[in-house]
């Protein structure tokens, strides 16, 4: 499904220069995707999608300190939850925006999210939101797991 959702990002500036799911499963087809991987990703991008057009006027204007329960722990790890408070704090995603992600992460069937898949999933954020992360961010999104030294939070 990662694979997809990669392809789609690499291949589509922005959402709406995909084609109807239709026409875009068929051609992900012709490109070499499994069929059931292409469902999975096409079902997984829409739900994204739905979820980033709702506003939550509550989790919008958020500045409190964000707890995470037992299940999102064990389902993140504590990797991807760094992650998702080093973007926070960079002002690279929103309260909202982090919501979402940690939701689209609790959605799959991996405990705990590897980082890269958690890179790959705000990076579709971003895309589906027609938002580009600055070249830093993109580096650091994009950039290999092995490569990075882990970071510290203080």
């Amino acid at each position: 499904m990662f694979d997809v959702l990669v392809y789609l990002y690499e291949t589509y500036y922005r959402p709406d220069a995909c084609p109807e799911p239709a026409a875009l499963a068929k051609k992900l087809s012709a490109v070499g995707f499994d069929d059931v991987e292409i469902s999975e990703a096409l079902v997984w991008l829409t739900d994204l999608t739905a979820m980033a057009g709702v506003e939550h006027s509550l989790t919008a204007t958020s500045t409190g300190t964000r707890f995470y329960v037992e299940e999102e722990v064990d389902a993140l790890g504590p990797a991807a939850i760094g992650f998702i408070q080093f973007l926070e704090s960079a002002k690279v995603l929103s309260p909202l925006q982090r919501e979402i992600v940690v939701e689209r992460a609790l959605a799959l069937d991996e405990m705990p999210v590897s980082l890269g898949k958690l890179k790959v999933i705000v990076l579709m954020l971003l895309w589906s939101q027609g938002k580009e992360p600055d070249a830093l961010m993109f580096d650091d999104l994009f950039g290999s797991d092995e490569d990075q030294a882990p970071r510290l939070l203080h």
